[in-house]
């Protein structure tokens, strides 16, 4: 294989791949898990693609011995994953489900024995129900249980976890889950989701001081970012960019980084909102960011465009367009890899010394192909996308941007939340009606890749 294909990080990169607890894990009634808002969701008529759960998902709960062996062939350094409050506190507070917590001793002492740096995120969406019921992330009284969960997974695994994420993807849960109600729990409040990514922001930091006061260092967060791309230079292009670039990139990089907030976004946070920043800003090890595509941005017209196949809300001041002349995925996301290096230069730029070391937390693409006659999954598109985004990664390197590891989204086809099991992002196939895993030739290109830079 041409070098090309192996594009040049440093030596001491983290090479890894990315989970999720409600995607992967399955047994949502053993062990003494509670309810989460994603239960309830998929429980709702038309909201999941085909009526789909993660009730099964790829059973993980069940068949994790298998997982790691996989990663252990794939030779990976770390391994992130996400713990499900709700198998901690059924309920989100109160006593600690010991059946719960015994299942992520099982898995953290298997990834150690494998060689493999666990990696923690200890909120990935799945809201314990009995908190969601209770106004979720609407409710300011939710960072008080967060930071005692946090300090609940801290005291228990200090010794043995070496780095870890406190929340994934905010921007995602306020504006999908409370915005536009695409995703749990399916509220529809425009910008009065906001509160909710300031009570996630708050808990965040949080959860970092509860963190390091049960002895836990390594602490990062994992955001979503995207370059926004106005329309055009239209004056109302431009502004409806702006503002979208806010409620999208800034208003989840500013507070943590910065201590503050964007200042046209202040109106629609709780009051007080800013007396809560120092508490936000306290300093991280290191922060994450997951990767995907550009946004292009502009002002209002006839269709504010689509999210996921779903429509935005015709009410708010911008529109979502389509990114043309690029290839996609079979999600219909644009493949353009030049949009991660801008992404991560862009971050220099704007926070300078400001900004820790950088992981890349999530990045990959939905290719839906399957085995075929031999058995063999040749997804030679998800190899040229993974190939060309860690040479865009590269050449922000070069550019001076300090990126210490990247995580693969994902080990194994799994439950895409939404769109159900219609979209398949990982490494390794997962058959849904066997559970059998079959490693993609993609897999054994990224085994190449990491052994190649040791």
């Amino acid at each position: 294989m041409s070098n090309s294909a192996f594009p040049s990080l440093p030596a001491s990169f983290v090479w890894g791949v990315s989970t999720a607890a409600y995607q992967i894990e399955g047994a949502v009634t053993e062990g003494g898990r509670g309810p989460t808002s994603w239960d309830a969701f998929c429980a709702e008529p038309n909201r999941v693609f085909d009526g789909q759960t993660g009730e099964v998902a790829c059973d993980h709960y069940h068949r994790y011995p298998e997982d790691i062996a996989l990663m252990k062939q794939l030779g990976i350094d770390a391994y992130r994953f996400s713990f499900a409050w709700s198998r901690i506190q059924p309920t989100g507070s109160g006593p600690v489900n010991a059946e719960g917590l015994a299942f992520y001793d099982r898995l953290v002492d298997g990834l150690l024995e494998a060689g493999i740096t666990p990696a923690p995120t200890l909120f990935h969406w799945d809201t314990p129900l009995a908190l969601e019921e209770a106004g979720g992330w609407l409710n300011r009284d939710i960072t008080d249980r967060f930071a005692d969960y946090a300090s609940i997974m801290g005291t228990h695994f200090a010794d043995r976890i070496p780095q870890w994420i406190t929340i994934n993807e905010p921007v995602v849960l306020t504006m999908l889950g409370y915005g536009a109600g695409i995703q749990a729990p399916g509220q529809q409040l425009g910008f009065g989701a906001l509160p909710a990514a300031h009570h996630q922001l708050l808990a965040h930091g949080r959860a970092v001081t509860a963190l390091r006061a049960a002895g836990v260092d390594n602490i990062g967060i994992a955001n979503n970012h995207a370059p926004t791309w106005a329309a055009s230079e239209k004056e109302e292009d431009q502004q409806a960019a702006g503002l979208y670039d806010a409620i999208a990139n800034w208003v989840f990089a500013d507070p943590i980084l910065l201590g503050t907030y964007p200042e046209e976004l202040l109106p629609f946070l709780p009051e007080g909102a800013q007396d809560d920043l120092p508490a936000i800003s306290v300093p991280i090890d290191w922060y994450g960011i997951n990767y995907y595509n550009p946004t292009k941005i502009s002002a209002p017209g006839e269709s504010n465009g689509l999210v996921d196949g779903h429509e935005i809300d015709g009410s708010l001041p911008f529109a979502i367009q389509e990114i043309e002349g690029y290839p996609t995925t079979d999600f219909d996301w644009p493949v353009i890899p030049a949009g991660f290096t801008e992404l991560l230069t862009s971050f220099k730029a704007r926070y300078g010394d400001a900004l820790p070391p950088i992981y890349i937390t999530e990045n990959g693409c939905a290719i839906n192909d399957g085995p075929d006659a031999d058995g063999v999954v040749a997804d030679q598109r998800r190899i040229d996308y993974t190939g060309a985004h860690l040479a865009a990664i590269a050449d922000a390197v070069d550019a001076g941007v300090d990126v210490r590891g990247y995580f693969h989204w994902s080990l194994l086809d799994n439950f895409e939340w939404a769109v159900g099991y219609s979209q398949r992002f990982g490494l390794v196939y997962t058959d849904y009606e066997t559970l059998e895993r079959i490693p993609k030739q993609s897999y054994w290109w990224y085994r190449d890749v990491i052994r190649n830079h040791r």
